[in-house]
């Protein structure tokens, strides 16, 4: 990943870039229920009590950049030089760049009770956010000036993006509220890895072509937590150095038409970065030489990192938010024959973002016969990119495993190295998650070989029937 974002990526040597997959949702899997707090993972007379993915990572991520600069980072990435065509030198033009990674290390979850069918799990997971916009003219520099026909230019420079990237320690608990309601949250403890943020406000930059350099003058801020753009091994150790904390809460109801409707607040939390983080006032110049040199490239961004780092600094602590996200979703399950083995489940599924813009539609639909599914996923957001993804999933009570992609063509154009000059952007997404049950069987009251007096309920069961009162009939969530 380290050249994706050309000024991240140049400047800050490797970027995380995976978030919920839409496509997990209503599946029953481990992680969709640590996922989606209300989603349930164990089945009655049918699971094991105890579930886990032994230590076998399940992650998902994705990255994607729009804009005029595809065809350069393309190039860049695997032709190890720049095409710069379809750049538009001098109009200040921007482009996307968006990054979502998770690694779930650890997921363990347990059977707690039948009163009110509750699940309670622990979870160790790593995440990684990135977002920003970068002009045109930011990666055409790292090619030298052969982009740049005027002698000066102003405000072509000015771009903006963060990465961060963190450990986050689970607690979940998942509980039926009645025959239709259920309620779940994850309450997570972080441990921040790296945080940069890059925001520059003005710019200039003057050729001198005969002299093979320019003069760059930049005015921003930049922020850098201990140990920013250093990877090795220890990096990534946890440590309590930069602590956060945030939640995920989920409700699902399902109605007497048998349309399942879910509404979830994920990741909701902030990070702390310690006191020996960095602030830079940046306001200052710098010289670009050897700009027709083979090794422009080093020199640009070594003297564009010095630049960010020689303005006036102080050091201390800040406060980062994650990027949490608030969803809402409707869902209804259809059956081809008497026997439920065939059937079909589409969900339609909106999300936004809390503390930045962006708002993402999509359409699910699981197609199941047996313990196969096949998973058809189209998405919509508002930078006006349509996606479409595709997932394989075998799951039986006690098993699953799942394999997809929710951007199949650029995810393919990327595997291939095959990339067209129209395409709407260049991305990768990829998913994959195992999990075993063990245990003692979860049995039902009349099967059990200890029957619970009174009702099946938990204490948000008890909690609920007291503002709504008791509820009698409609099927099971």
């Amino acid at each position: 990943m380290k050249k994706f974002l050309l000024l991240f990526l140049l400047l800050i040597p490797s970027m995380f870039a995976a978030a919920q997959q839409f496509s997990q949702y209503n599946t029953g899997t481990l992680f969709d229920s640590f996922e989606n707090p209300s989603q349930r993972s164990f089945i009655r007379d049918s699971s094991y009590n105890m579930a886990s993915n032994f230590l076998i990572p399940n992650f998902g991520g994705y990255a994607f950049l729009t804009g005029n600069a595809q065809r350069s980072v393309q190039t860049r990435l695997f032709d190890e030089r720049y095409d710069n065509s379809q750049l538009k030198v001098g109009e200040g033009k921007l482009n996307h760049v968006i990054g979502n990674t998770g690694v779930y290390l650890l997921m363990f979850k347990w059977y707690a009770g039948m009163q009110g069918d509750k699940e309670m799990g622990i979870s160790f997971k790593t995440k990684g956010e990135a977002n920003g916009t970068i002009t045109d003219e930011s990666i055409a520099l790292f090619n030298g000036s052969a982009n740049f026909q005027n002698q000066a230019y102003n405000q072509i420079l000015n771009s903006k993006g963060y990465y961060q990237t963190y450990h986050q320690i689970g607690f979940s608990y998942r509980e039926k509220l009645s025959k239709r309601a259920a309620f779940g949250f994850k309450v997570n403890f972080l441990m921040g890895l790296q945080y940069q943020e890059i925001l520059i406000n003005n710019s200039s930059i003057a050729f001198d072509k005969a002299a093979d350099r320019a003069e760059l003058a930049l005015d921003g801020l930049y922020y850098a937590s201990e140990n920013a753009g250093r990877f090795k091994a220890s990096t990534f150790a946890p440590n309590f150095r930069n602590p956060g904390a945030s939640v995920s809460i989920g409700g699902s109801y399902k109605n007497e038409g048998g349309y399942i409707w879910q509404g979830n607040v994920k990741d909701l939390g902030f990070i702390h970065w310690s006191g020996k983080s960095n602030t830079y006032r940046v306001l200052g110049s710098t010289t670009l030489t050897d700009l027709s040199r083979p090794w422009r490239e080093d020199t640009v961004r070594n003297q564009l990192s010095n630049l960010l780092k020689s303005g006036y600094m102080s050091t201390g602590s800040f406060i980062t938010p994650t990027d949490g996200v608030a969803e809402a979703s409707v869902a209804k399950k259809y059956f081809f024959n008497y026997d439920r083995t065939f059937g079909l489940m589409p969900t339609l599924i909106v999300q936004k973002q809390l503390f930045y813009p962006g708002i993402t539609g999509a359409l699910v639909n699981h197609l199941q016969y047996n313990n196969l599914t096949i998973t058809a996923t189209a998405s919509y957001n508002d930078l006006r990119l349509f996606n479409f993804g595709g997932q394989f999933m075998y799951k039986s009570p006690n098993f699953e495993f799942y394999l997809g992609s929710e951007r199949l063509l650029p995810t393919g154009r990327m595997v291939l190295q095959r990339f067209g000059n129209n395409s709407a952007y260049t991305g990768a997404d990829v998913f994959l998650g195992f999990s075993l049950k063990f245990g003692r069987p979860v049995e039902s009251p009349l099967n059990a070989s200890y029957i619970p007096m009174g009702e099946e309920k938990g204490f948000f069961g008890r909690f609920f029937d007291k503002i709504f009162g008791k509820r009698k009939g409609g099927g099971e969530l």
